[in-house]
């Protein structure tokens, strides 16, 4: 299956059917008066988040979606059919976007989540509804309500716990095979990773979900490489895994630039919880391993681990520490969720 994390969608809900004039015409019955029927309400466009799915491959071969128009309303006072909704089924995490492709319409986070994105038309009214003490035979109705119809776009960010950073071969998908049970590419050249990843690992009997997206280089805001909208992948995470290459020469300077495309991508994304790894130290000695913790510790500000995706070699401790992080975070949020609830108003 390939992967697709946008998509351009042209949708139009249902018109509302028109309604109806029409007269009751039978044997024996001089003044029938008015019957004419309501026509029937359009469909309703609606995009729901459904669990199952992780790309939005299946927006690239149909891109326009049309709901059902409402039926017309006949005579004897029979109001129309109202047209069939359309719905359009996304994955977990999937943004719908106005056609700008910055306005924010809705975020589904949530499996089962709905949004009505193009409201069906009314239906027209019918001359029974327009009878009245002075008017008893009147020969109007109403049209059924045009159709709405509108570009959007669907973006799909993954939902996952841990967010994998580093340059081109810092060992990201390595580790990603080592620590679960996802097989994503593994070679010695870089960019092997061209497209995300998803990954459930596990420690101490607690499982969460690990993303690994293509590396960035220097000039990734800028479009180089594979650019930085992969980033979006990570925004929702609770935690940053951030590899840096024990073996690439200068790891210092490769930390600072991974830091520098977080800050160019903006959002709250540099921002965010960050555990930095030495990677790849199964191929250092003791001294060497030393020196390049402390020449990084002084450039990040910060604790620097030490691992190795091929040997295992402190993988379990780094496991710990994203737990530990996650689980923080869990206790962020339900403090804040608990606090907004304080401070609604009571109602009976």
């Amino acid at each position: 299956m390939k992967f697709l994390d946008l998509a351009k969608v042209y949708i139009r809900s249902g018109a509302g059917g028109a309604g109806c004039i029409s007269f009751r015409r039978e044997k024996f019955i001089e003044y029938g008066g008015p019957d004419g029927g309501d026509g029937g309400d359009g469909g309703d466009v609606i995009i729901e988040s459904v669990d199952g799915l992780n790309t939005l491959i299946d927006f690239r071969y149909q891109q326009h979606f049309f709901a059902g128009n409402g039926q017309h309303g006949m005579g004897s006072q029979r109001t129309g059919k109202n047209g069939e909704d359309k719905i359009l089924r996304v994955p977990v995490g999937t943004e719908i976007l106005d056609e700008d492709e910055e306005t924010v319409i809705a975020d589904l986070t949530e499996v089962g989540q709905r949004i009505v994105i193009a409201k069906g038309g009314n239906g027209g009214w019918g001359n029974l509804h327009f009878k009245s003490a002075t008017n008893q035979a009147p020969r109007r109705a109403n049209p059924g309500q045009e159709a709405v119809e509108r570009t959007i776009w669907l973006r799909l960010k993954l939902i996952a716990d841990v967010g994998l950073l580093g340059m081109p071969n810092a060992g990201k998908s390595t580790f990603l095979a080592a620590t679960s049970n996802a097989r994503p590419k593994v070679a010695d050249y870089p960019f092997t990773t061209l497209v995300p990843n998803l990954g459930v690992v596990g420690i101490d009997n607690v499982e969460f979900v690990v993303a690994d997206i293509p590396g960035l280089i220097a000039g990734a805001s800028e479009g180089r490489g594979l650019g930085d909208t992969f980033l979006g992948h990570v925004e929702r995470c609770a935690v940053l895994l951030h590899l840096i290459d024990g073996t690439s020469g200068d790891p210092a300077a490769d930390y600072q630039t991974i830091i520098g495309e977080l800050e160019a991508y903006g959002g709250e994304l540099a921002d965010k919880p960050r555990i930095t790894v030495l990677n790849k130290i199964d191929a250092l000695d003791d001294e060497e391993r030393a020196f390049l913790q402390g020449e990084i510790a002084a450039v990040c500000d910060g604790p620097v681990m030490l691992m190795s995706g091929v040997s295992r070699e402190g993988i379990p401790e780094v496991l710990r520490a994203l737990r530990a992080e996650i689980d923080d975070n869990r206790l962020r949020h339900r403090k804040a969720e608990d606090a907004a609830e304080d401070d609604a108003p009571w109602q009976p």
